[in-house]
């Protein structure tokens, strides 16, 4: 006896809304050069979570960096996330 098909649907038309919405907005950002001294920067980035105070300003960075893989020995991904912050408050 065949299942009901009407469930199924819904989720393959949200999953495909979901890739056609991913698609068209890596499409329209622009292509640009890669600044290499952006990316040493990002490079020297310790990996977890650190912050400096110096006068008025707070610096922070912080790193995450994951080899995800499917199995033992199966395919796999690397996720290498990277941030820089400056808060500088200042009395006007």
């Amino acid at each position: 006896m065949a299942g009901p098909l009407t469930p199924l649907a819904g989720i393959a038309l949200r999953y495909g809304a979901v890739a056609v919405a991913t698609y068209a907005a890596t499409r329209t950002i622009p292509k640009l050069r890669r600044n290499q001294d952006t990316e040493d920067a990002l490079d020297t980035v310790e990996e977890g979570l650190e912050m400096r105070r110096d006068g008025e300003q707070i610096n922070a960075t912080g790193r995450f960096r994951r080899v995800i893989r499917v199995g033992q020995s199966g395919p796999g991904v690397e996720i290498d996330a990277t941030a820089l912050t400056r808060i500088r408050i200042r009395r006007i």
